[in-house]
């Protein structure tokens, strides 16, 4: 295994992947102080105010003087992001390699033409005031039921749908909507108080479409026993939705979340460019990506910029930006309060740092359409997602665009899961060892030095078995599900 490695040939920082010693010598220079794995080094004497270089950009300038070999870390580099930018439509798309593997898949057949990985039955609360009653719905349910003929009962429980206003409130309704249609659920009970903002007719009347044999609506204030009505309501979905059976489907069928948390040093050298190249590899079959977190492209946003199809979804792109650099100037803070304390003990030093590694779950390819709040893909291939970068909300974000599953990597590690199988890929072995009761694949492997061929191959191989429904995700057997609703207003 290699000690260091230098990502790009411009780049003026190298980085380790074990701890260095004060007096090793490295890529042709000598240590000057103890480096932590996945920090970073420098490779040349570098001045005050001159860029330093990874992954072939800017991430940030020198505060002082660098000699070479001393370690480069938020003593001494320093942000060069700011408010809104100009940008200008400048196309450069990358070559996409190609990756020939066959894969068979089966998946459920929804009404509407759909496909699920998923048979789920889940219980949507329209308000948190029924969140305890929508436990115990799905506890008298499972005591009657024959859970092995289907995949479990979610309840996607939140503290929202009520005292809530204007932009804020429509938020929760949307969100909420797009989660009683995500292609997994073979079922859904959603559950109303009865006062509540959210109210259960407009909910309803707006929901579009829907399948009447497999979405129940009660309004617990209309009956005398909400729990017994309800159990009853999903016993009729569960005896519905197991009648579905797993038939032979295609990835074009298939939407994946990018995501990434706990990241580290290891981030944008192992998982997540190796998700990118399965974002790459869906798209090539057919299917589509959904990239998030956008606070969390700024510093690289002109690479996904470069990459829009056109000069429309490059403008829409602009809007995605500078729209969520609006929505923290509106809060008086500044758009580069990023890393997390943990990013920077794992190695990451600035926000440029962190997107030029987190856009790599992108790929190459083009980026074909920009969504909202519980949009749809419409246009297959890679797609941007607006959101935070919080875990739980991005996440929740995804299930509610369509994904049937997200691959999340990390590299600190982090055991929450949303609504769809969620699968942790680690960045290293360390964490990919010490929290196996987490994590779900191990792109260490790449750092150790395995074939990179071959670690995507079994990559590959597990995700059509999490697809197929013969291999659960940590999150699943935990029973780490949950949904956290974007909030941005007053509560009365």
């Amino acid at each position: 295994m290699n000690r260091v490695i230098k990502i790009n040939e411009i780049d003026n920082v190298g980085v380790a992947l074990q701890d260095l010693k004060k007096g090793d010598v490295q890529l042709g220079v000598t240590i000057l102080e103890d480096i932590p794995c996945g920090h970073k080094f420098s490779l040349t004497d570098i001045k005050e105010n001159e860029n330093i270089i990874k992954y072939g950009y800017p991430i940030g300038h020198a505060l002082t003087d660098i000699k070479a070999g001393e370690h480069i870390h938020v003593k001494n580099l320093k942000t060069n992001l700011g408010d809104e930018l100009e940008y200008t439509f400048k196309p450069n798309y990358r070559d996409v390699p190609k990756f020939d593997k066959e894969v068979k898949i089966n998946v459920f057949k929804r009404k509407d033409g759909r496909v699920g990985i998923r048979n789920y039955l889940y219980i949507v609360p329209l308000v948190g005031c029924v969140n305890s009653q929508a436990a115990s719905i799905k506890k008298q349910v499972l005591g009657r039921v024959d859970s092995s003929k289907f995949d479990g009962i979610i309840v996607c429980s939140h503290p929202y749908g009520c005292s809530q206003m204007g932009g804020d409130h429509i938020n929760t309704v949307k969100e909420l909507q797009a989660i009683v249609k995500n292609p997994n659920a073979g079922g859904v009970l959603v559950l109303a108080l009865g006062c509540e903002n959210n109210q259960l007719e407009p909910f309803k009347e707006s929901l579009g479409e829907y399948d009447e044999e497999r979405v129940k609506f009660l309004k617990a204030q209309d009956v005398e026993d909400e729990i017994e009505v309800g159990t009853e309501m999903c016993i009729e979905l569960y005896n519905n939705l197991i009648k579905d059976k797993r038939v032979p489907g295609s990835l074009s069928d298939i939407t994946i979340g990018l995501k990434c948390g706990g990241s580290d040093g290891f981030s944008g050298i192992s998982a997540n460019p190796l998700v990118g190249r399965l974002s790459d590899y869906i798209v090539d079959n057919g299917g589509s990506t959904i990239l998030t977190e956008v606070p969390e492209m700024f510093g690289a946003e002109l690479i996904l910029m470069e990459r829009a199809k056109d000069e429309a979804t490059f403008n829409k792109i602009i809007k995605l930006i500078n729209n969520f650099k609006g929505y923290y100037s509106s809060h008086n803070q500044v758009c580069y309060e990023n890393p997390s304390p943990g990013n920077k003990a794992g190695g990451i030093s600035t926000l440029e740092d962190k997107a030029l590694g987190c856009t790599q779950k992108s790929g190459l390819g083009k980026v074909m359409d920009v969504l909202y709040c519980g949009e749809q893909v419409k246009i297959k291939g890679l797609n941007l997602l607006n959101g935070p970068g919080n875990d739980m909300v991005a996440c929740t974000n995804l299930a509610a665009s369509g994904c049937h599953l997200i691959l999340f990597t990390t590299g600190r590690g982090t055991p929450f899961g949303t609504i769809v199988p969620t699968i942790k890929v680690g960045t290293n072995s360390r964490v990919s060892k010490t929290k196996a009761n987490w994590i779900d694949f191990n792109a260490g492997r790449i750092v150790d030095g395995e074939n990179y061929d071959e670690v995507f191959s079994s990559f590959i191989d597990y995700i059509v078995s999490v697809i197929n429904g013969e291999t659960k995700t940590k999150n699943e057997i935990n029973e780490f599900q949950e949904i956290a609703i974007f909030k941005d207003g007053v509560t009365l």
